[in-house]
């Protein structure tokens, strides 16, 4: 492949890749370092069951008789759901004790070592910390054996949050592949693909780590050799599904190498091997061998690999190349040992990722937006359920709650969160079976915590009296974060006469609305102050009328104003007819003309943004023969998005705590029922409160039409020239660009929007904050632009085979909140409303008895505003903290589960200098936080995932240019035992709290 047309930037930075010396090459042979593996998807076409029955299994089952069969054989396993299914189900003693031994001996090794490879694009930073935790947790307990390298090749596109994680988990080297072509192609020709990545502006040097990126050959060995017609170097061929062949013949195996061709076969290797040497400063060519689904039968791959290398090795002389098996921490190795200075990359990221001139792979930002949901939501059910049960078990558990019981539940949301977050899961590129497998496996995952949640909430209230019935309803209401949120909550109700109470007895503010999304019943809002890690308690009374003395007791019910269908070609009488919504924060200006939003003016700015907001569609070709199609992987539009609607309806429900305006969109004029719709609300609550200072937006999407991509278009006349900026996995925000490319620049400008985006000019900014993931673009000056949904069908031959077309009918409500003001201002908002988003309050219902008591609540647990709590879990693992006792205990079988260890994670929300308060470092004494779970004796600093005592981690120096460090100062390890820590800008740090048993 070549470039065919480089933007500006990238014309940049090839030219400073080119003016930068060559580091001096070693003198003697090339050596190659044969690294075995097979690519194993967890997902993806098939299900994990039905992958572990026609080839996984069989991996690891092969490849430990062939390791243990040859001393000079290496393999590197990747992914850790396959390999714990295979050591759980079918792995005999036998076998384990060969995988104790092959490690020991360094000739297993296990890199990445999560429960999957994470997609790096559309995942949040707390799943991909949670499925590699995940991971390196089965390992250190099961083998003590902690991974020190990555091995990320598939995902399509790099994130710069990803090497800091890895980094911060202790890894030496990072290893990726799928960058833009255009952009490989410039690093190999200048040797650059190979450099050390500071992916965090304000940790920098503290946390870079070497990063090597695959050549154009990817991680599969070349597929083809010049004098065979079948596959180069696969020997066992092609997996097949559902079970494997009986006789043991695969497809497509390759010609076994024979004292006749062995010559053809090492030309065909060392030719390969010098091509990619001229690509990088050094003579260690890693030359990985594998693809997807190999070395399933690992006997025949070996058989022939063996006798290949050693007729290389006897006449290196003669092809100048000397080959070996190898790990990754072989080659790793021996490129640190030449200590060489490499080059440093700062924080930018490798997204989007174009694979060929019109192959944008933009279109799985926004893919499959229902299981992105509820991927999402589950992760924060999950996080909601850690915490209220580390609450429960400390200081002591006095209720009939089975702590094991209560830990499974965990365990299982656990290994689904873990799970989607592979590289074709909650990217939405995987078959639809498949896709049911994620959703199952969640939904699974989810009913258990809840269940776990109710019985921790029923555990704490007292019992009802039992010989009345139920009068209502109780809520009980649950706030994840360690902060105080005020928020409104919203219950779906029967009946439209209530009086809502708090644990107290006290009438709270709530109002009665008809429901969005379920005609015949009603929506309760109730304003909720829920102190850090805290339960509100709220008792809803169906009550009877108005009588005296009981009229403050029942909730208002909300007006509603209706306005007319509105056809889109309506011409609006320049703001005549304009209706305000108001609160403390904003004024939001809605046009009667054409019942669209007119404009937002940010009260405490006072500046006045045009903004209006519509339902746009992409329409996706679907014939190849036709040109580009877009399908779950690839966004190739045919030309600009045009208006998915010719009508539009709008009502305003007013009340006391808040008003919604509500927009239905109708694809035709005569549409009885509407394709799309916004609903939108703004609390009347003072302008101090972060819930003020937020517009927030549903939205109804869909069903859509076949080969149609929905997205919402906020105009406004803010002068971004069309800079947007969007998140790195939740974690840091990354500088857009607009780009003009020779092909597909619609697309090539679309990013991913974890959880936030912005536009801004010199005078204020719009952010965008999402509980989903989507693709973002601003496409013209002002405008930012949000993929909703996608459903597409085409006759792409490889996507029909596969059953990978989009054909997705559901309909979605993706949740977007919309800050507005000086930069200054959403700076600060902007993180802790982002968290507010995704850590909503967890609500459980229930029946009410008539006679009620006050509750008890626990103590709040309070941390400084730019510190976000990122876990406090009982994870339940066996190993001990001292690694040598640990090693001990499993040479002995004595180890045990701990239920009582608790882990803790805090992250410094803001960047170094980005705000003058905020960006300081943050300092907590842990014993008074946490003082309401029980007495802190002491407090351990770990690494990332949990398994390394930071004060033994050692990572590796790698020699770097000066004049690139622009670092602030971070946290050394915490003292032994110390309570108060200090956490600087961007920090992410990861602790054992031990308290003192009751």
């Amino acid at each position: 492949m070549g470039p065919l047309c480089r933007p500006l930037l990238l014309g940049l930075l090839l030219l400073l890749l080119l003016l930068q010396p060559r580091a001096a090459r070693p003198a003697g042979p090339i050596r190659a370092f044969v690294v075995p593996h097979s690519h194993m998807d967890v997902g993806w076409i098939y299900t994990v069951e039905e992958s572990m029955r026609a080839y996984a299994a069989n991996v690891y089952t092969s490849v430990v008789a062939e390791l243990a069969r040859g001393k000079q054989r290496r393999f590197i396993a990747v992914e850790q759901e396959f390999f714990r299914l295979w050591w759980d189900r079918v792995a005999s003693e036998q076998q384990k004790r060969q995988v104790h031994q092959l490690l020991d001996e360094g000739r297993l090794e296990f890199v990445l070592g999560g429960q999957v490879m994470h997609d790096e694009a559309v995942t949040h930073l707390d799943d991909e910390i949670l499925q590699l935790t995940e991971g390196h947790g089965f390992l250190y307990e099961t083998f003590g054996t902690r991974p020190q390298f990555s091995w990320h090749v598939d995902p399509f596109g790099a994130s710069a949050t990803t090497p800091t994680l890895f980094a911060l988990a202790g890894f030496n080297a990072h290893l990726i592949s799928r960058i833009d072509y255009n952009l490989k192609d410039a690093m190999q020709e200048t040797q650059g693909l190979q450099f050390v990545w500071r992916g965090s502006p304000s940790l920098s040097e503290q946390q870079e780590i070497f990063t090597h990126v695959m050549d154009q050959y990817s991680y599969c060995t070349p597929s083809h050799i010049p004098f065979s017609n079948r596959s180069g170097f696969y020997w066992n061929g092609i997996a097949v599904f559902p079970q494997p062949p009986p006789d043991g013949v695969y497809p497509n195996m390759s010609e076994p190498v024979t004292p006749a061709n062995v010559h053809l076969y090492a030309e065909a290797l060392v030719a390969n091997v010098k091509q990619r040497a001229a690509w990088f400063q050094t003579p260690h060519v890693l030359w990985p061998w594998g693809c997807d689904k190999q070395f399933f039968n690992a006997s025949v791959q070996f058989a022939n690999m063996d006798p290949l290398l050693d007729y290389i090795n006897s006449h290196s002389s003669q092809f100048g190349v000397l080959v070996q098996y190898a790990t990754l921490d072989d080659y790793f190795r021996a490129l640190h040992s030449l200590n060489i200075t490499w080059h440093v990359r700062d924080h930018h990221d490798f997204l989007p990722y174009s694979s060929e001139p019109q192959q944008a792979w933009t279109g799985f930002y926004s893919s499959r937006s229902m299981l992105k949901g509820l991927a999402r939501r589950a992760s924060a059910l999950l996080y909601a359920g850690e915490s209220m049960f580390t609450r429960y078990m400390w200081p002591a558990s006095h209720g009939t709650l089975d702590p094991v019981w209560a830990l499974q539940q965990l365990q299982h949301l656990r290994w689904a969160v873990s799970e989607v977050q592979h590289h074709d899961a909650i990217t939405g590129t995987e078959s639809p079976k498949v896709n049911n497998m994620y959703m199952d496996h969640l939904v699974t995952g989810v009913l258990g915590v809840r269940k776990l949640m109710a019985s921790i909430i029923l555990d704490r209230r007292p019992a009802a009296s039992a010989d009345t019935g139920p009068t209502g309803y109780f809520a009980s209401v649950y706030n994840p974060l360690a902060w105080t949120v005020t928020t409104i909550v919203t219950l779906t109700i029967g009946f439209p006469r209530v009086s809502v109470t708090d644990e107290m007895g006290h009438h709270v503010p709530a109002q009665i609305q008809n429901s969005t999304k379920h005609p015949s019943a009603y929506d309760l809002l109730i304003l909720s102050t829920i102190p850090g890690l805290s339960y509100r308690y709220y008792s809803v009374r169906h009550t009877q009328g108005d009588q005296a003395g009981t009229r403050e007791m029942v909730t208002p019910v909300a007006s509603t104003l209706k306005f007319g269908r509105r056809l889109r070609n309506q011409t609006s009488q320049e703001g005549k007819r304009l209706v305000p919504v108001v609160n403390d924060c904003y004024t939001v200006l809605l046009d009667q003309d054409t019942n669209l939003m007119h404009s937002v003016q940010d009260r405490q700015s006072n500046r006045t943004v045009h903004m209006t907001q519509e339902f746009l569609e992409y329409h996706a070709n679907g014939d190849v023969k036709q040109g580009p199609i877009s399908d779950n992987y690839l966004f190739a539009p045919n030309q600009t998005a045009e208006p998915a609607w010719e009508a539009v309806e709008m009502e305003m429900v007013v009340g006391t705590l808040a008003t919604e305006i509500r927009q239905y969109f109708y694809r035709n004029t005569t549409d009885q029922s509407y394709t799309y719709a916004v609903y939108s609300r703004l609390a009347h609550v003072p302008a101090g409160e972060l819930l003020c200072q937020r517009i927030e937006q549903e939205y109804r999407v869909g069903p859509l039409e076949l080969n149609r991509e929905a997205i919402l278009r906020t105009s406004s006349d803010l002068n971004n020239h069309q800079v947007l900026y969007s998140d790195n996995n939740g974690y840091q925000m990354q500088r857009r660009p607009y780009q003009i490319f020779k092909n597909n620049t619609i697309a090539r400008n679309y990013y991913p929007m974890v959880q936030s985006a912005f536009i801004e000019d010199d005078r204020s900014r719009l952010v965008l904050l999402t509980e989903r993931a989507h693709g973002v673009s601003s496409q013209g000056n002002g405008q930012v632009e949000v993929m909703l949904h996608r459903r597409l069908w085409n006759n792409l031959a490889w996507d029909l085979n596969c059953n990978l077309t989009l054909n997705d009918t559901s309909v979605v409500h993706p949740v977007l909140w919309l800050l507005l003001g000086p930069r200054s201002v959403t700076t600060s908002l902007h993180p802790r409303n982002g968290l507010a988003l995704q850590h909503r309050p967890v609500v459980l219902f229930g029946e009410l008895a008539h006679e009620e008591t006050p509750i008890q609540k626990p103590p709040a647990v309070t941390l400084p505003p730019n510190l976000h709590l990122q876990i406090l879990s009982i994870p339940g693992w066996n190993y001990s903290t001292s690694h040598a006792r640990h090693l001990r205990s499993l040479r002995t079988g004595e180890a045990q589960a701990d239920l009582r260890r608790v882990l803790l994670r805090l992250h410094h929300l803001y960047e170094a200098g980005e705000d003058p308060v905020l960006s300081q470092p943050a300092t907590v004494d842990l014993k008074a936080v946490l003082q309401g779970l029980g007495s802190v004796v002491a407090v351990e600093e770990r690494s990332l995932t949990g398994t390394w005592d930071m004060h033994t981690l050692q990572r590796w120096h790698w020699r770097t240019e000066t004049g690139h460090s622009r670092g602030q100062t971070t946290s050394p390890p915490q003292p032994p035992g110390g309570a108060t820590i200090t956490v600087h800008p961007k920090e992410i740090r990861t602790f054992f709290i031990h308290f003192r048993q009751p």
